[in-house]
């Protein structure tokens, strides 16, 4: 049964149950990808305690989070591994400051993550389709751009909480994340298959 769950369609369907508020379909999901976003955050922080925190937020965030889920932007395992990345970097920051993000490194972790020997041919070229779809969009907008969007829908910060930590007017805040969702919707179809 938890082959079944791996296809990107089931996935994305016991999202939008969990958004509905589903804790049954909560917990399927959540069975069906933990041990995978477990090795991804292991991968990140070397430490068992520190990757069960990092998921363990992540599935917080999920549960909050899955009414806003987008599976035109990112296929499930995709935007799930994402939210655990980000909370893994944050543990990581809280632990030392100095951490500098590597977009390369992302990509080349984001894409081993979802690597699932269960997985079809066609599932996993899909997988890193769009991964590779989505840094480069990710990467195409101007850096500040890029990181509010990353602190607002990543991290799950308010823009207010994201205005606060850029040292910026909310106002700037607001129009710098609304203008590259813009770009990123328009970046994404342009790289959709015809």
């Amino acid at each position: 049964m938890t082959q079944d769950l791996d296809h990107p369609e089931q996935l994305r369907r016991l999202v939008a149950a969990v958004a509905l508020g589903d804790r049954a379909a909560f917990r399927r999901l959540y069975d069906a990808t933990s041990a995978k976003l477990f090795g991804f955050a292991l991968r990140i922080l070397r430490k068992d305690e520190l990757a069960e925190e990092a998921l363990q937020d992540a599935f917080v965030s999920i549960w909050h989070a899955a009414a806003g889920y987008q599976p035109h932007l990112a296929a499930p395992q995709t935007w799930m591994t994402t939210i655990v990345r980000n909370k893994a970097l944050d543990i990581l920051r809280r632990q030392d400051d100095t951490v500098e993000l590597d977009a390369q490194q992302f990509d080349t972790d984001l894409l081993l993550a979802m690597q699932d020997p269960a997985a079809g041919p066609h599932d996993r070229v899909q997988m890193r389709d769009e991964a590779r779809a989505l840094a480069y969009c990710m990467g195409v907008l101007e850096g500040r751009q890029r990181q509010a969007i990353g602190m607002a829908y990543l991290h799950d910060l308010s823009h207010s909480e994201v205005a606060a930590q850029l040292s910026l007017p909310i106002g700037t805040v607001k129009t710098w994340i609304r203008r590259g969702l813009e770009k990123l919707k328009t970046c994404l179809s342009k790289r959709e298959p015809a």
